[in-house]
C-alpha cells in the first residue's frame, strides 16, 4: 500500500512538473511570436513578456523595468487594469539608482516578499497596492538590463516551484529581449546608413533638383506678368487674367510637389510600411532625375504595367533603390561616346511573386569579375564611389521579402532587377 501511494504520488508530481514545463514554454512561444510579428516594435514583445508571465505565476500585475545609465524605467506594465491604473500612478516611471527597487535589482537573485504589511521601513509603503510581489532581475553576462515584478493583491505568496519557474522564464525572456534589442539596433544602424545614402544621393543631383524647382517658380512669374499686362489692358481682359491665376495655381502645387518628393526622400523617419502605388513612386524619382538625364544626354522610357497586384512597403526605401539604380545608369552612360544612351525602365506583375523592377542602361556595363561582388559592401567600380549604394538597396529588397540581381547586357549595358512580393 505504501509502495502505491508513493507510487501515485511520483506520477502525480511528474504529471505537474510536465504542466509545467508546458506552461513554460508556451509562456516562450507566445513571446517569440510576438518577435516574429513585431520584429521592430518592442512594445507589443514587452507586453506578450507580461502577459506571459502574468498568467504563468498567477499573478495580479506585473511590470517589466529596463535598465539605463540613472537606473531602472517602468517600459510595461499588464494585468488587473484597476490595480494597473493605480501602480502607473502612484509609482514614478523611472526607478532612480538607489532607491528600493535599484537596490532589489543589484542582489541579482530573485526577492520574495510573501506580505508587505510584515515588512518594516520604507519598503512598505513603496509598494502600495500589493500585499505579496516577486522581482526577479534580468541578466545578461550577470549584467542587470531590467527587472520583472510580480504582485498579488491578497497575502498568498509564490511557492519555490513558481519562483524557480519563473526564474527560468525569465532567463529565457532576457534572451529573446536582448536578441530583439540587437535586431533593433541592427535595423537603426541600416536605417541611419540609408538615410546618409539617400543625402548623399540626392547631393549628386542638386543642380538636376535646382532646375526641377526653378521650372515651375519660372512659369508661375511668367504667367503672373502676363496677368499684370492683361489687366493693364482698357478695359481689362479678365478672361485671360483667370486662366493666368489658374496657371500659377498649377506651376506652384508643381512647385511644391517637387519640394515635397525632395524632403520625404531626404528626412530621417523610421521605416513605414503601406500600400504603395509602384508605377507612381518610381515616377516621381524619374521626375526629380529628369533634368540630369537630360544634361548627361540620357533618353529615359519607361514600360509600367497598367495593373500590378498590390504590394506593401516603406516608400522612401523604395524610392532610394530606383533613385541610386537609376543615378547609377545615368552615370555609367556619361562616358559613352559611341551610339545611344538609353535609359528604360519598365515594371510587370510576376507570378507568384509579386511585382519585377527593371532598370536597363547602354552605358559600358559590367565586367564579368565584378557581378559576384557587385552587392557587397566597400566595393565600387567608381573612382570616388564608396561602393555602399548596392548594398543598401539589396538589404532594403530583402527586408521587403524580394531580391535584387545584375546582369549584363549585349552588346552593352546593365540591367538590374528587384522583386517586391504581393501584399
Amino acid at each position: 500500500m505504501t509502495e502505491s501511494i508513493h507510487g501515485e504520488r511520483t506520477a502525480s508530481e511528474l504529471q505537474d512538473r510536465v504542466t509545467e514545463l508546458i506552461e513554460q514554454q508556451t509562456a516562450i512561444s507566445e513571446v517569440l511570436r510576438a518577435i516574429a510579428s513585431s520584429p521592430h516594435d518592442l512594445q507589443p514583445i514587452f507586453d506578450a513578456i507580461l502577459d506571459s508571465a502574468t498568467r504563468l505565476c498567477r499573478a495580479d500585475v506585473c511590470s517589466l523595468r529596463l535598465s539605463e545609465e540613472a537606473g531602472l524605467r517602468r517600459v510595461a506594465m499588464r494585468g488587473d487594469p484597476l490595480l494597473v491604473s493605480q501602480v502607473w500612478s502612484s509609482f514614478p516611471v523611472l526607478a532612480e539608482k538607489g532607491s528600493h527597487l535599484s537596490r532589489i535589482a543589484t542582489s541579482r537573485l530573485p526577492t520574495h516578499i510573501p506580505d508587505f504589511t510584515a515588512v518594516e521601513g520604507d519598503l512598505r509603503d513603496d509598494f502600495w497596492g500589493f500585499r505579496t510581489s516577486l522581482f526577479v532581475p534580468l541578466l545578461k553576462d550577470n549584467e542587470i538590463v531590467g527587472m520583472i515584478s510580480l504582485g498579488r493583491k491578497q497575502v498568498q505568496p509564490f511557492t519555490d516551484k513558481q519562483i524557480s519557474l519563473f526564474r527560468d522564464f525569465a532567463a529565457q525572456a532576457t534572451i529573446a529581449l536582448e536578441s530583439t534589442r540587437r535586431e533593433r539596433q541592427y535595423r537603426e544602424m541600416q536605417s541611419e546608413l540609408a538615410h546618409a545614402n539617400r543625402v548623399a544621393t540626392m547631393g549628386q543631383l542638386t543642380a538636376s533638383i535646382a532646375h526641377e524647382t526653378k521650372q515651375p517658380i519660372t512659369a508661375a512669374r511668367t504667367y503672373a506678368a502676363a496677368a499684370l499686362r492683361f489687366l493693364d489692358k482698357s478695359p481689362p481682359d479678365v478672361a485671360e487674367v483667370r486662366e493666368a491665376l489658374t496657371c500659377i495655381v498649377n506651376e506652384t502645387d508643381r512647385a511644391s510637389d517637387v519640394v515635397d518628393r525632395i524632403g520625404s526622400l531626404i528626412k530621417k523617419a523610421p521605416p513605414r510600411k503601406e500600400v504603395v502605388d509602384l508605377n507612381a513612386a518610381i515616377l516621381e524619382v524619374t521626375a526629380l532625375t529628369r533634368s540630369e538625364a537630360v544634361k548627361t544626354g540620357v533618353t529615359v522610357g519607361t514600360q509600367l504595367a497598367g495593373e500590378l497586384p498590390r504590394i506593401q512597403c516603406d516608400r522612401v526605401q523604395l524610392q532610394q533603390v530606383m533613385l541610386n539604380l537609376i543615378v547609377n545608369a545615368i552615370q555609367s552612360m556619361s562616358g559613352v561616346e559611341d551610339g545611344n544612351r538609353e535609359l528604360h525602365i519598365s515594371t510587370v506583375s510576376i507570378e507568384p511573386e509579386g511585382v519585377c523592377v527593371a532598370v536597363r542602361d547602354t552605358g559600358h556595363g559590367l565586367r564579368p569579375e565584378s557581378l559576384p561582388h557587385l552587392f557587397e559592401p566597400f566595393y565600387t567600380t567608381k573612382p570616388d564611389g564608396m561602393g555602399m549604394g548596392l548594398s543598401i538597396c539589396r538589404s532594403i529588397i530583402e527586408a521587403h521579402g524580394g531580391r535584387l540581381w545584375a546582369t549584363r547586357c549585349e552588346p552593352r549595358g546593365a540591367l538590374f532587377q528587384f522583386t517586391i512580393p504581393a501584399d
